[in-house]
Protein backbone atom coordinates (compact mmCIF):
# COMPACT_ATOMS: atom_id res chain seq x y z
CA UNK A 1 0.00 0.00 0.00
CA UNK A 2 1.30 3.27 -0.94
CA UNK A 3 2.22 5.68 1.57
CA UNK A 4 0.34 9.26 2.82
CA UNK A 5 1.61 11.92 0.09
CA UNK A 6 2.60 15.28 1.26
CA UNK A 7 0.03 18.11 1.50
CA UNK A 8 -0.40 21.51 -0.47
CA UNK A 9 -2.95 23.92 0.47
CA UNK A 10 -3.95 26.69 -2.28
CA UNK A 11 -6.01 29.80 -1.48
CA UNK A 12 -7.22 31.26 -4.45
CA UNK A 13 -10.34 31.71 -6.54
CA UNK A 14 -12.51 29.12 -8.76
CA UNK A 15 -12.47 29.08 -12.27
CA UNK A 16 -15.67 27.74 -13.65
CA UNK A 17 -13.72 27.07 -17.18
CA UNK A 18 -11.56 24.59 -15.24
CA UNK A 19 -8.40 26.35 -16.85
CA UNK A 20 -6.96 28.19 -13.97
CA UNK A 21 -7.60 29.33 -9.98
CA UNK A 22 -8.19 26.28 -7.71
CA UNK A 23 -8.74 23.85 -10.61
CA UNK A 24 -5.45 24.43 -12.04
CA UNK A 25 -4.18 24.14 -8.39
CA UNK A 26 -5.82 20.50 -7.81
CA UNK A 27 -4.76 19.44 -10.61
CA UNK A 28 -1.27 20.36 -11.14
CA UNK A 29 -0.92 18.85 -7.36
CA UNK A 30 -2.18 15.70 -8.29
CA UNK A 31 0.08 15.72 -11.55
CA UNK A 32 3.16 16.04 -8.99
CA UNK A 33 2.62 13.51 -6.81
CA UNK A 34 1.18 15.80 -4.13
CA UNK A 35 -2.76 15.87 -1.93
CA UNK A 36 -4.30 19.09 -2.47
CA UNK A 37 -6.33 21.36 -0.29
CA UNK A 38 -8.29 24.10 -0.80
CA UNK A 39 -9.72 27.48 0.75
CA UNK A 40 -11.96 29.17 -1.98
CA UNK A 41 -11.48 32.63 -1.90
CA UNK A 42 -13.84 33.62 -4.67
CA UNK A 43 -15.98 32.11 -7.14
CA UNK A 44 -15.98 32.99 -11.36
CA UNK A 45 -17.99 33.28 -13.84
CA UNK A 46 -15.67 32.70 -16.70
CA UNK A 47 -15.42 30.17 -19.73
CA UNK A 48 -12.06 30.95 -22.61
CA UNK A 49 -13.56 34.16 -23.50
CA UNK A 50 -12.57 35.74 -20.14
CA UNK A 51 -14.05 36.90 -16.81
CA UNK A 52 -17.81 38.03 -16.53
CA UNK A 53 -17.76 38.49 -13.04
CA UNK A 54 -16.84 37.30 -9.60
CA UNK A 55 -18.45 37.22 -5.84
CA UNK A 56 -16.37 36.71 -2.93
CA UNK A 57 -16.48 34.26 -0.29
CA UNK A 58 -16.83 35.73 3.49
CA UNK A 59 -13.55 35.84 5.00
CA UNK A 60 -14.04 34.46 8.25
CA UNK A 61 -15.26 31.59 5.70
CA UNK A 62 -12.01 31.88 4.09
CA UNK A 63 -10.11 31.59 7.16
CA UNK A 64 -12.09 28.57 8.79
CA UNK A 65 -11.03 26.75 5.20
CA UNK A 66 -7.53 27.24 6.16
CA UNK A 67 -7.76 26.34 9.73
CA UNK A 68 -9.93 23.51 9.23
CA UNK A 69 -7.27 21.81 7.07
CA UNK A 70 -4.17 22.68 8.77
CA UNK A 71 -5.32 21.66 12.08
CA UNK A 72 -6.75 18.26 10.81
CA UNK A 73 -4.47 17.35 8.13
CA UNK A 74 -1.55 19.61 7.95
CA UNK A 75 0.15 21.46 5.73
CA UNK A 76 3.42 20.71 3.75
CA UNK A 77 3.53 24.11 1.42
CA UNK A 78 0.54 26.68 0.74
CA UNK A 79 0.27 28.93 -1.78
CA UNK A 80 -2.33 31.97 -2.78
CA UNK A 81 -3.74 32.93 -5.97
CA UNK A 82 -6.64 35.56 -6.72
CA UNK A 83 -7.88 37.32 -2.63
CA UNK A 84 -9.96 40.16 -4.36
CA UNK A 85 -9.94 41.97 -1.14
CA UNK A 86 -8.58 43.75 1.67
CA UNK A 87 -10.33 42.08 4.23
CA UNK A 88 -9.82 38.59 2.96
CA UNK A 89 -5.96 39.61 2.28
CA UNK A 90 -5.76 40.36 6.26
CA UNK A 91 -8.08 37.37 7.43
CA UNK A 92 -5.78 34.99 5.16
CA UNK A 93 -2.45 36.53 6.90
CA UNK A 94 -3.80 36.56 10.29
CA UNK A 95 -4.76 32.31 10.18
CA UNK A 96 -1.77 31.74 8.27
CA UNK A 97 0.00 33.17 11.02
CA UNK A 98 -1.92 31.07 13.44
CA UNK A 99 -1.36 28.05 11.64
CA UNK A 100 2.32 28.45 11.56
CA UNK A 101 2.78 28.52 7.63
CA UNK A 102 4.70 31.19 5.90
CA UNK A 103 8.46 32.12 6.04
CA UNK A 104 9.24 33.25 9.85
CA UNK A 105 7.89 28.83 10.52
CA UNK A 106 8.73 25.76 8.59
CA UNK A 107 5.88 25.61 6.19
CA UNK A 108 7.07 27.64 2.83
CA UNK A 109 4.20 30.03 1.35
CA UNK A 110 4.53 31.00 -2.44
CA UNK A 111 2.20 34.45 -3.24
CA UNK A 112 1.27 34.74 -6.73
CA UNK A 113 -0.05 38.33 -6.74
CA UNK A 114 -3.14 37.75 -8.97
CA UNK A 115 -4.25 40.91 -10.05
CA UNK A 116 -6.06 40.70 -13.23
CA UNK A 117 -7.05 37.95 -15.21
CA UNK A 118 -5.05 37.26 -18.67
CA UNK A 119 -7.91 39.19 -21.01
CA UNK A 120 -7.67 42.44 -18.86
CA UNK A 121 -10.34 41.52 -16.19
CA UNK A 122 -9.61 43.00 -12.87
CA UNK A 123 -9.63 39.88 -10.13
CA UNK A 124 -8.22 42.50 -7.18
CA UNK A 125 -9.60 44.86 -5.53
CA UNK A 126 -7.56 48.24 -6.27
CA UNK A 127 -7.14 49.05 -2.53
CA UNK A 128 -6.29 45.68 -2.36
CA UNK A 129 -2.91 46.05 -3.37
CA UNK A 130 -0.95 47.76 -0.94
CA UNK A 131 -2.47 44.77 1.45
CA UNK A 132 -0.62 42.48 -0.84
CA UNK A 133 2.45 44.27 -0.50
CA UNK A 134 2.00 44.49 3.13
CA UNK A 135 0.46 41.43 4.47
CA UNK A 136 1.39 39.05 2.32
CA UNK A 137 4.41 39.63 1.06
CA UNK A 138 6.52 40.40 4.38
CA UNK A 139 5.41 36.17 4.56
CA UNK A 140 6.16 35.03 1.83
CA UNK A 141 8.76 32.56 0.96
CA UNK A 142 8.66 33.14 -2.84
CA UNK A 143 6.55 35.75 -4.88
CA UNK A 144 5.48 35.09 -8.52
CA UNK A 145 4.41 38.18 -10.49
CA UNK A 146 4.28 38.50 -13.54
CA UNK A 147 5.30 41.63 -15.60
CA UNK A 148 1.51 43.52 -15.39
CA UNK A 149 1.53 42.32 -11.72
CA UNK A 150 5.18 43.95 -11.49
CA UNK A 151 4.24 47.30 -12.92
CA UNK A 152 1.06 47.84 -10.76
CA UNK A 153 2.63 46.32 -7.70
CA UNK A 154 6.28 48.83 -7.97
CA UNK A 155 5.59 50.59 -10.72
CA UNK A 156 8.70 49.45 -12.61
CA UNK A 157 7.85 48.71 -16.36
CA UNK A 158 9.92 45.79 -17.44
CA UNK A 159 11.44 45.89 -21.08
CA UNK A 160 14.35 44.33 -20.87
CA UNK A 161 16.58 42.20 -18.66
CA UNK A 162 18.28 45.04 -16.80
CA UNK A 163 15.00 46.53 -16.02
CA UNK A 164 13.99 42.82 -14.40
CA UNK A 165 16.90 43.08 -12.19
CA UNK A 166 15.16 46.35 -10.73
CA UNK A 167 11.90 44.92 -10.61
CA UNK A 168 12.95 42.04 -8.75
CA UNK A 169 14.82 44.58 -6.08
CA UNK A 170 11.65 46.62 -5.94
CA UNK A 171 9.71 43.37 -5.19
CA UNK A 172 12.70 41.88 -2.56
CA UNK A 173 12.01 45.21 -0.56
CA UNK A 174 8.67 44.40 0.48
CA UNK A 175 10.15 41.58 2.15
CA UNK A 176 9.58 38.05 0.67
CA UNK A 177 12.14 35.68 1.41
CA UNK A 178 12.77 35.18 -2.81
CA UNK A 179 10.81 36.43 -5.95
CA UNK A 180 10.78 35.33 -9.38
CA UNK A 181 9.76 37.41 -11.99
CA UNK A 182 8.80 35.86 -14.50
CA UNK A 183 9.30 36.96 -18.10
CA UNK A 184 6.88 35.10 -20.26
CA UNK A 185 4.64 38.55 -21.24
CA UNK A 186 8.36 39.98 -22.33
CA UNK A 187 7.64 39.34 -25.67
CA UNK A 188 10.66 40.94 -27.43
CA UNK A 189 12.95 39.07 -25.83
CA UNK A 190 13.30 35.60 -28.31
CA UNK A 191 13.37 33.22 -25.05
CA UNK A 192 10.85 33.21 -22.03
CA UNK A 193 13.59 33.69 -19.42
CA UNK A 194 12.14 33.91 -15.19
CA UNK A 195 14.42 35.83 -12.80
CA UNK A 196 15.04 34.33 -9.66
CA UNK A 197 16.74 36.31 -6.92
CA UNK A 198 16.98 36.74 -3.05
CA UNK A 199 18.53 40.18 -3.58
CA UNK A 200 21.88 38.12 -3.27
CA UNK A 201 21.95 35.92 -6.11
CA UNK A 202 20.41 36.89 -9.34
CA UNK A 203 19.33 33.12 -10.80
CA UNK A 204 17.96 33.15 -14.76
CA UNK A 205 15.89 30.14 -16.15
CA UNK A 206 15.74 30.62 -20.07
CA UNK A 207 13.42 28.15 -21.63
CA UNK A 208 12.29 28.13 -25.08
CA UNK A 209 9.13 30.22 -26.15
CA UNK A 210 6.04 28.72 -27.80
CA UNK A 211 4.17 30.44 -30.27
CA UNK A 212 0.76 29.34 -28.91
CA UNK A 213 -2.17 31.55 -27.53
CA UNK A 214 -3.77 28.36 -25.42
CA UNK A 215 -1.56 30.00 -21.99
CA UNK A 216 -4.67 29.91 -19.96
CA UNK A 217 -3.67 29.11 -15.94
CA UNK A 218 0.34 29.05 -16.70
CA UNK A 219 0.82 31.36 -14.21
CA UNK A 220 -1.35 29.35 -11.70
CA UNK A 221 -0.05 26.17 -12.83
CA UNK A 222 3.91 27.39 -12.68
CA UNK A 223 3.24 28.42 -8.90
CA UNK A 224 1.15 25.50 -8.05
CA UNK A 225 3.88 23.04 -9.54
CA UNK A 226 6.68 25.16 -7.39
CA UNK A 227 4.50 24.45 -4.16
CA UNK A 228 4.06 21.07 -4.90
CA UNK A 229 7.66 20.51 -5.05
CA UNK A 230 8.55 22.90 -1.90
CA UNK A 231 5.74 20.20 -0.32
CA UNK A 232 8.20 17.56 -1.12
CA UNK A 233 11.10 19.39 0.78
CA UNK A 234 13.08 20.69 -2.07
CA UNK A 235 14.89 24.10 -1.64
CA UNK A 236 13.44 26.71 -3.30
CA UNK A 237 15.83 27.21 -6.30
CA UNK A 238 15.70 23.65 -6.89
CA UNK A 239 11.96 24.09 -6.47
CA UNK A 240 11.84 26.79 -9.03
CA UNK A 241 13.60 24.92 -11.77
CA UNK A 242 11.22 21.78 -11.31
CA UNK A 243 8.21 24.40 -11.89
CA UNK A 244 10.05 26.19 -15.01
CA UNK A 245 10.14 22.63 -16.77
CA UNK A 246 6.72 21.43 -15.74
CA UNK A 247 5.32 24.59 -16.95
CA UNK A 248 7.38 24.50 -20.08
CA UNK A 249 5.83 20.78 -21.10
CA UNK A 250 2.67 21.83 -19.69
CA UNK A 251 2.48 25.19 -22.65
CA UNK A 252 3.81 22.88 -25.11
CA UNK A 253 0.89 20.59 -24.37
CA UNK A 254 -1.73 23.34 -24.00
CA UNK A 255 -4.69 22.71 -26.18
CA UNK A 256 -7.93 24.28 -27.77
CA UNK A 257 -11.07 24.30 -25.53
CA UNK A 258 -13.95 26.86 -26.35
CA UNK A 259 -14.01 29.83 -28.55
CA UNK A 260 -11.28 31.58 -26.81
CA UNK A 261 -8.07 30.94 -25.12
CA UNK A 262 -7.41 27.07 -24.38
CA UNK A 263 -5.39 26.05 -20.89
CA UNK A 264 -1.80 25.00 -20.34
CA UNK A 265 -1.83 20.89 -19.80
CA UNK A 266 -0.06 18.92 -17.19
CA UNK A 267 -1.93 16.02 -18.49
CA UNK A 268 1.58 15.15 -20.35
CA UNK A 269 2.51 14.24 -16.44
CA UNK A 270 0.06 11.25 -16.46
CA UNK A 271 1.77 9.55 -19.81
CA UNK A 272 5.21 9.54 -18.66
Amino acid sequence: MAGTPRTALTIAGSDSGGGAGIQADLRTFFACGVHGMTAITAVTVQNSLGVQGFTEIPPEVVAAQIKAVADDMGVDAAKTGMLATVEIIEAVAGTLDDVRIGRSAETPLVVDPVAASMTGHPLLREEALEAIRTELFPRATLITPNLDEVRLLTGVEVTDRDSQRRAADALLAFGSQYVLVKGGHLESDPDCVDLLSDGVQYIQLKGPRYQTKNTHGGGDTLASAITASLAQDLGVPDAVAEGKRFIERSVLDAYELGAGVGPVSPFWRLRH
